[in-house]
């Protein structure tokens, strides 16, 4: 099969690779569509992300939907021709964050593109059954490869406790800013504002249903949060992008004992914010790393018409452009909202 290898900084070649062969337990996979997630541009442009770094040759994306072509003689469940969303990360099932039912915290997780562990960027791939999800007719392997990205957005509202009645705000209106943004409207909050500094990302969640936006660039975050809350402040605050200043503005643009939810990774790992007026206000912080247990409630509520998985796309490139796709993903963030990789 045909992969395509991270050779350097910067740098994607293809290379012939061996066919994966799926163990007794496990399915093959013909990979239909795959993302291209932040992680995936940041390994690209910079080799590392914290402690994880990336040794050359290896292969990038994690965030992949396709079709069965062979399956394992243990795998009931699944057949050949089933279209499937894949989880792509497992986990140990004996830790005790395993036990707890916590299993994303597993110290011991295998995850597709986190060194050392090779991603998906691929023709087929060979993984654990109990780890790909069936997608019913109204599903496209489209849709399935971005049920990853939409899984960490249920996550995000699940770890706030979005409900229907709040007034809540998205900071960044990147890939995982809009699908927090989409599940935080699946899970009954109509009332969802998104703040960025890109006016095209603004648009896409406008029409993805954000009920306002504030560009961050023209306006003033806080005096717009006063104004579209009567002065009470939101209550509830989902931080995507990062920033020490956007995390900062959560904090400000929130009520009395209003929830904040982490989910941006920042350069440095480090932010200086008010925690003074946090301890004032009562706050609760929650943060998110990956998921746990959503991807079936996910592709339900694609199937449902509850969440358009399909409307944050706005470029695909074909595999065999897998360099042009990278590259102009890390050059045009301005443009590029979402962008996945299409195989023949």
């Amino acid at each position: 099969m045909k992969a395509a290898v991270m050779t350097g900084i910067g740098q994607i070649e293809f290379v012939e690779a061996a066919m994966p062969v799926p163990g007794e337990d496990e399915v093959l996979v013909k990979l239909e569509y795959v993302g291209i997630c932040g992680s995936d541009l940041h390994y690209y442009e910079n080799g590392r992300i914290g402690s994880y770094i990336v040794e050359p040759p290896f292969v990038l994306g994690h965030e992949p939907g396709g079709i069965i072509v062979e399956a394992g003689k243990n795998v009931t469940h699944l057949k050949v021709g089933d279209r499937v969303a894949l989880e792509p990360g497992k986990t140990c099932g004996k830790c005790r964050f395993c036990r707890e039912g916590k299993y994303n915290l597993c110290p011991d997780v295998i995850f597709f593109a986190t060194p050392p562990v090779g991603g998906v960027f691929q023709e087929y791939v060979a993984h654990d059954a109990s780890l790909c999800f069936k997608l019913p007719d109204e599903v496209s392997t489209l849709e399935g490869a971005l049920i990853e990205p939409l899984a960490v957005g249920f996550h995000a509202a699940g770890q706030g406790n979005a409900h229907a009645g709040q007034k809540a705000i998205v900071f960044g209106a990147g890939c995982i800013g809009l699908v927090t943004m989409m599940a935080l409207k699946a899970r009954g909050v109509t009332n969802v504002t998104v703040v960025d500094v890109m006016e095209k990302r603004l648009e896409k969640a406008l029409e993805l249903g954000a009920a306002s936006v504030v560009n961050a660039v023209r306006e003033d975050v806080l005096a717009r949060s006063v104004e579209l809350t009567g002065g009470e402040g939101f209550d509830l605050a989902i931080e995507t992008a990062g920033t020490e200043l956007t995390a900062s503005q959560c904090i400000h643009s929130v009520r009395k004992g209003a929830e904040i939810v982490l989910v941006g990774y920042g350069k440095s790992g480090m932010m200086n914010l008010p925690m003074s007026l946090a301890l004032d206000k009562e706050v609760t912080f929650k943060t998110v790393f990956r998921y746990r247990h959503i991807y079936p409630m996910a592709i339900e509520a694609v199937a449902s018409g509850r969440v358009n998985l399909k409307g944050i796309v706005t470029h695909q490139y074909d595999f065999d452009h897998m360099k042009e796709a990278m590259d102009n993903c890390v050059k045009d963030k301005a443009n590029i909202v979402k962008a996945v990789i299409k195989f023949a």
